[in-house]
């Protein structure tokens, strides 16, 4: 029960202060959201402390709980990406992850076709065959798993721990655009075979066919849904000291 109270503020204020209910500024007092929402101190205490984790409010003594701007959110944050793709921010957060992949994606093959261990390769091909299966088969919610376990294991088999860690925010990407109806009702047929050439590539070691191979299909991603974003403004942060 504590768990479930505990989410249940966390999504409260979180999902409001990115779709804009709550605005950038506003000062929210932890007696109101108790209240509000009928818990402990300990409950909203802790969703501050997630909430401030992922750089959505401060918790200043004796003045309350002041929400940050966009600017200071952390957006490799999983809740911050589910709370955008499922308000006014969906396109340019869906713009701001797929310019990311395609940007590391093709390095990521690269070098986990230099580096991956033996093992990696193995699973990467199975994946793609699973893929491949359950794509022609129409089972989007199969291959969506699968998608988003060839992707983390592509960014894993780099060597590089900062491109692993992008698999969770790449992951609740692709689950938010399967969920808002922005995949396609079935995988392109050019897409499963670009997926088993990255892992054909990767498994012999050949780096600029597992890059060339994974910059099609991080372009054909872009290509897909960057209508989504066309009018959306860009978010110009100031670089931090």
């Amino acid at each position: 029960m504590p768990n479930s109270l505990h989410h249940r503020a966390v999504e409260h204020v979180g999902s409001r202060i990115v779709d804009g209910s709550i605005p950038t500024g506003e000062v929210v007092l932890a007696s109101e959201i108790e209240t509000e929402l009928g818990v402990s101190r300990s409950v909203v205490r802790e969703a501050v402390r997630v909430l401030a984790s992922a750089g959505l409010v401060v918790s200043t003594k004796r003045v309350g709980i002041r929400v940050l701007p966009p600017e200071d959110w952390n957006p490799f944050d999983p809740l911050v990406i589910r709370w955008r793709l499922a308000s006014g921010g969906l396109g340019a957060q869906l713009r701001s992850l797929t310019e990311l992949r395609v940007a590391v994606e093709p390095m990521a093959a690269e070098l986990a076709a230099e580096h991956a261990p033996d093992e990696f390769c193995g699973e990467l091909l199975n994946l793609a065959a699973q893929m491949r299966h359950a794509g022609r088969s129409g089972d989007l919610h199969t291959f969506l798993e699968l998608d988003i376990r060839f992707h983390a294991l592509v960014l894993a088999a780099s060597g590089n721990e900062m491109f692993a860690n992008l698999a969770n925010p790449i992951g609740e990407t692709l689950r938010g655009r399967t969920e808002l109806g922005l995949m396609p009702e079935r995988p392109h047929e050019e897409a499963l075979t670009w997926h088993q050439a990255v892992a054909d590539a990767i498994s012999a070691h050949v780096p600029q066919d597992a890059r060339a191979s994974m910059e099609k299909i991080m372009r054909r991603t872009n290509q897909e849904i960057c209508g989504v974003w066309a009018d959306k403004p860009r978010i110009f942060p100031h670089p931090k000291h």
